[in-house]
């Protein structure tokens, strides 16, 4: 791990999907040595949920590399619940209402208020590659979404958490 990666600050939120529940960094078993978050825009955003399917495809791949794939959603548990009733991941899905992990991980924030009247204003998406092996959880990655649209492609995060392994591992000798 990199001698100066700033802290993951862990977090418990609920979690309506596979893993514990409520969810946290700590709460992961030992095995787990990243966690890539995924902060989502909101329940409405069709590009999140494209996003969340289209990660359920690809969970084993992270999986293999000793990743699990969270993503955080900044509404209520009972508009979160209704993504896992209709896409039944097979991963963490959170509920963040007050947007303190959000907040906490910096996901960027456009027009503030006006997120609520269109898809371009608002929240953002973004990732972050979680590294939780050593002393404490560290940030490895992050990718900061500029539009609703824009968001990294799943072969590029997967060669992110390779990355964020081999440079762990070239600090360490």
């Amino acid at each position: 791990m990199a001698p100066d990666a700033p802290d993951a600050p862990d977090f418990s939120l609920p979690n309506t999907a596979a893993g514990p529940d409520p969810f946290s960094l700590a709460a992961l078993p030992d095995d787990v040595a990243f966690v890539v978050l995924f902060f989502q825009r909101d329940h409405y955003c069709t590009n999140c949920r494209d996003q969340v399917r289209s990660l359920a495809e690809h969970v084993e791949a992270f999986r293999e590399r000793n990743a699990e794939i969270v993503s955080i959603v900044p509404e209520p548990l009972e508009r979160v619940e209704e993504w896992q009733s209709a896409y039944e991941l097979p991963y963490p899905l959170l509920a963040d209402p007050e947007t303190r992990v959000g907040d906490a991980y910096d996901q960027p924030v456009r027009f503030g208020v006006l997120g609520n009247v269109s898809d371009f204003f608002g929240r953002m998406p973004s990732v972050v590659v979680v590294d939780r092996r050593g002393d404490r959880p560290t940030v490895g990655a992050v990718y900061k979404g500029n539009s609703t649209f824009d968001r990294p492609e799943i072969d590029d995060l997967l060669e992110k958490v390779d990355e964020v392994a081999a440079e762990s591992e070239t600090a360490e000798r």
